[in-house]
């Protein structure tokens, strides 16, 4: 009759929403509406999952990942990334351990990691000019 304490909160976002803006979370979050902007989870144990309704248009760094739905840039994860037969994915999946089912579909790179890359804008810095005596 009573349930044990969680101690890691649940979010959710239910079908009808739609989030504009980046998103900070820890614990679970289940998305079954629409992000559109970065997904990031402040904590190892954090778990995402995206339900064949929900999609995320942004970035994903979370250390567990399930897709179920659609997802329209990077993931980036410490732990485990398992897609589910309707997940749909355009971008790079950084991974340390993968699970796909058949039907899910991935239009980017699966690259198997055990550190995974900074989180910048990938933009280097130009190298200093020698100035010549002309």
């Amino acid at each position: 009759m009573f349930r044990k304490k969680r101690e890691d909160p649940i979010t959710l976002i239910a079908v009808d929403t739609e989030i504009v803006g980046d998103l900070l979370f820890s614990g679970e979050l289940y998305v079954y509406g629409h992000v559109h902007g970065n997904v990031v989870a402040n904590d190892d144990k954090a778990r995402l999952t995206v339900s064949d309704t929900g999609t995320i248009r942004g970035e994903v760094r979370v250390a567990n990942v399930v897709v179920n739905g659609c997802i329209e840039g990077d993931i980036f994860a410490k732990g485990k990334v398992e897609l589910a037969s309707r997940a749909n994915l355009h971008g790079n999946v950084y991974y340390s351990l993968i699970e796909m089912h058949l039907g899910a579909r991935v239009d980017g790179q699966l690259l198997h990691t055990d550190e995974l890359p900074a989180n910048d804008n990938n933009v280097l810095p130009l190298p200093e000019r020698k100035m010549s005596d002309s």
